[in-house]
């Protein structure tokens, strides 16, 4: 069974967001070995300066390393990434287990985004859409197509 990990940087406040992000997980059991791992958000003023930004980016890519497993396939949320259809990503998904991905890791950041470095490091850009979302809810969004994305590999009638 895959395993699969989503890294993300802040946690989940709103007890909306906790409540849907457990119901993916809880679906997701049947499909792969889920772990959640939340690395706190760098503190920033007010109105930061880009130099501060980056800073903040560099300390929590720093963070966020510390924690990726050894082998394991980096994927990075970001608005710059590739667009994909769900069907895309369930493709994407068994192509990635059939080449011997055991270990998928999603990275999720905070309200910056990633830092470039970490982007780097990854093996695929993914974007759920041009639109910004909250970090929170890409959470929610991104578990929920990785669930829409085991569904359809197994035939499963979730995805209509």
């Amino acid at each position: 069974m895959q395993k699969v990990t989503i890294l993300c940087v802040g946690k989940l406040k709103e007890r909306f967001y906790a409540e849907a992000a457990a119901e993916y997980a809880k679906r997701l059991v049947r499909y792969c070995r889920l772990e959640i791992l939340e690395l706190p958000e760098e503190r920033l003023p007010e109105s930061p300066s880009p130099a501060q930004i980056d800073a903040a980016l560099e300390r929590e890519a720093a963070a966020v390393r510390a924690k990726l497993p050894a082998g394991a396939m980096i994927i990075t949320l970001c608005i710059e990434g590739r667009l994909r259809s769900s069907e895309e990503l369930a493709r994407q998904m068994a192509a990635w287990s059939s080449q011997g991905a055991g270990h998928l890791v999603f990275l999720i950041g905070g309200s910056f985004g990633l830092a470039p470095s970490l982007k780097a490091q990854a093996a695929e850009r993914l974007s759920m859409s041009p639109m910004t979302f909250p970090h929170h809810l890409a959470r929610v969004m991104l578990l929920e197509q990785i669930y829409r994305a085991y569904q359809i590999n197994a035939g499963g009638k979730y995805h209509k």
